[in-house]
């Protein structure tokens, strides 16, 4: 039985699942669009409402709801999923909702007691998004887990769909991102995607269960998720009305949805019917991709893959809980075979900015330094320094400008690194002050910039540590004359174990000291990837 088997993705599901010679029943609260669904796909309808009587649950032997949304199912969430354990069958669902994937342990104990399959997530995630994941790290350890779904504009949408994301839209929801638990917005933080046949994709960050499942059952320090419409009128409109519900809490109700419904009828015959979804996997060694563009008119089934893939097996799992690494990236691979899809994978190296500009010397650096410098998304290090400032006019004018810390005999401190598509982005805090700069390359060289200002910086490794002379300074695209250049005697080293640094830099024109701050610092401690915030931050 399909629960939902006549909307956009129950319905492809059957279809799938009558070709695999299922004997395959739809069902739904408008009998009318169950028949004309069985009809077309030569099976058997029911009137279904998961609000009524379950009783009509006997004598299947698989349950699937395709229904949703998830979000929706009010005070017993479950209460299909208990009512197909009492009636002795196998329960799967097409849930992309995080809270409602992962609740769903809490009926492992009864259906291992009845010997039972109970599945959430059966869908592009976690299910299939779980199985690319495994089958790109391999026996690495991932650090970095991205994936993107991607569909075309031309593409059915279901009303449960709709308002999953736009009930998200500008509300708050937990991402992990270097090894912490931060606090985003749904619908922000756009990124673009490469599909097969080079085409590029735009997709924003929305909550689904891998950031919440991911983390404890991958390792990986960071796990993004973005979601994407192909038009820009759309995607931009969303991130307004998400915008919106930051300041003004407003309900996303029938009305609302329906609303942007029309304007998505409107919109359908522009954009191309062709979707796809990205799956990418950062380790130490390589980035590693898996691609799948679905031509025109497959996109919707790919949610039903990862549901035909483990029903094509002779026994099911025994056990509720997440689709996690439920069915393998071949078995899903398979069930694509009769779908216009075409995947690929793509390799490429790591790469990072200082062992770039070192070349061999970079391994000549002492373990403690090196581990500072090979930061893959975000890595935190944390630690205690003394800050010492200049005390002329000068120097307390530019440190204001600067916005280097105050004097301090022992101060907490933190760096921040995050990798940005031009290079690094580092974020010190000193107590309660903080200052940023970012770093990248270019054909002179190692370059960090704060604000308007930028200095060329002629890394040197000398008596086992790395040094940071400044050669070149620019305001802008212009210049500065060796005589407005500050002077820099800075180095990183080990010590004790440890990272430690010294950075003192001398004002421009005077040479008089300008800040000295000097002190060590460690790997920051990971929060607990099971304990999620309850505040989403």
């Amino acid at each position: 039985m399909i629960v939902g088997g006549y909307g956009v993705f129950g319905a492809r599901l059957a279809r799938l699942l009558v070709a695999d010679a299922h004997d395959v029943c739809i069902a739904g609260r408008s009998i009318k669009k169950a028949s004309a669904c069985a009809k077309d796909l030569g099976c058997r309808a029911i009137r279904f409402d998961r609000a009524d009587s379950l009783y009509a649950l006997d004598g299947y032997d698989v349950v699937i709801d395709a229904a949703g949304p998830f979000h929706t199912y009010g005070d017993d969430p479950y209460r299909l999923a208990r009512a197909a354990i009492a009636a002795g069958v196998h329960y799967l669902d097409l849930s992309d909702n995080a809270d409602f994937c992962a609740g769903i342990v809490t009926l492992d104990s009864d259906a291992r007691a009845e010997g039972l399959c109970v599945l959430s997530g059966l869908s592009s995630v976690p299910a299939l998004s779980s199985a690319a994941v495994r089958a790109l790290a391999g026996d690495y350890v991932p650090v970095v887990i991205d994936t993107a779904i991607l569909p075309g504009n031309r593409a059915p949408r279901g009303l449960s769909v709709m308002q999953s994301i736009l009930s998200q839209a500008g509300r708050p929801m937990p991402v992990w991102v270097g090894n912490r638990w931060e606090r985003a917005t749904g619908w922000s933080a756009p990124a673009n995607y490469t599909l097969p046949g080079g085409a590029v994709r735009q997709g924003w960050q929305i909550e689904v269960p891998d950031q919440r499942l991911f983390p404890a059952h991958f390792g990986a320090q960071t796990v993004r998720f973005r979601a994407g419409l192909e038009l820009a009128v759309m995607r931009y409109g969303l991130a307004m009305f998400a915008a919106l519900r930051r300041v003004v809490p407003l309900a996303v109700g029938p009305s609302v949805v329906r609303l942007f419904k029309v304007f998505a009828d409107v919109m359908a015959p522009f954009g191309s019917g062709r979707g796809g979804m990205s799956v990418t996997v950062t380790t130490h060694h390589e980035i590693r991709s898996w691609r799948l563009l679905a031509e025109d008119g497959d996109g919707p089934f790919i949610p039903a893959v990862a549901a035909r893939a483990l029903l094509r097996r002779a026994d099911l799992p025994v056990g509720a809980g997440p689709a996690l690494e439920v069915i393998t990236l071949a078995e899903a691979e398979a069930a694509m075979a009769d779908l216009r899809v075409v995947t690929e994978r793509v390799v490429a190296p790591t790469s990072h900015i200082f062992p770039h500009v070192l070349g061999p010397a970079f391994d000549a650096l002492p373990e403690e330094v090196r581990a500072t410098h090979l930061t893959l998304d975000v890595s935190r290090w944390e630690g205690r320094c003394e800050v010492r400032r200049g005390a002329g006019l000068w120097s307390l004018l530019l440190c204001a400008i600067f916005r280097f810390p105050p004097d301090a005999t022992d101060v907490p401190v933190t760096v921040t690194k995050t990798v940005t598509p031009h290079g690094e982005t580092w974020l010190r805090r000193f107590g309660g002050n903080a200052f940023r700069s970012h770093l990248s390359l270019d054909a002179t060289g190692l370059r960090e910039r704060f604000g308007p200002f930028s200095f060329l910086i002629g890394l040197e490794l000398r008596d086992g540590a790395l040094h940071y002379p400044v050669t070149d300074g620019r305001i802008g695209p212009i210049r500065l004359p060796d005589w407005l250049l500050p002077v820099s005697i800075a180095r990183e080293f080990a010590f004790d174990g440890k990272f430690h640094f010294d950075v003192a830099l001398l004002a421009p024109l005077t040479k008089a000291p300008l800040v000295r701050y000097r002190g060590f610092l460690v790997a920051g401690a990971a929060d607990d990837p099971m304990h999620l915030p309850r505040d989403g931050a």
